[in-house]
């Protein structure tokens, strides 16, 4: 199973969220919005890994602990992972830097978004994992099961 981490970045004072847009090159979801998210590595926390996946795909800063588990997402299989995923996603209030698109082959672009126009090209298990994390909710999602 692989083990993957995405963030929510929200600014509250504005209602904004960072969603970066995939490219049409990408593996799967081409042209889709997403958060940021990636694969954990061995022999790290995840927290360490969320910062690092933040930080290489949008240029936003968050410390370790700022993260607070928002989500999970438990998929039966995935592109990259033929034997299943679990997604732990989390959400910072606190971060420096500006959104940028620091893999432009992967994503389109990488933008803060007013969470009253959420696009609606959002993969499948971001929006439940973004709608959850907006109204205040921590939740399981089950992606791919029977």
């Amino acid at each position: 199973m692989t083990l993957l981490v995405a963030v929510i970045v929200r600014d509250q004072a504005t209602n904004r969220v960072v969603l970066r847009q995939r490219s049409e090159n990408a593996k799967f979801a081409q042209g889709m919005w997403d958060l940021p998210v990636g694969k954990s590595e061995p022999g790290g926390p995840i927290t360490e890994t969320a910062v690092r996946e933040l930080y290489e795909e949008t240029g936003l800063t968050v410390k370790p602990e700022s993260l607070k588990v928002a989500h999970i997402i438990h998929g039966a299989w995935g592109v990259e992972a033929p034997n299943g995923f679990l997604t732990v996603v989390f959400a910072s209030h606190q971060w420096t830097g500006e959104p940028e698109s620091r893999e432009p082959r992967k994503y389109a672009q990488v933008c803060w978004i007013d969470t009253d126009a959420i696009p609606k090209d959002l993969v499948g298990t971001t929006t439940n994992a973004l709608h959850c994390c907006l109204s205040g909710g921590t939740e399981v999602s089950l992606d791919g099961w029977s």
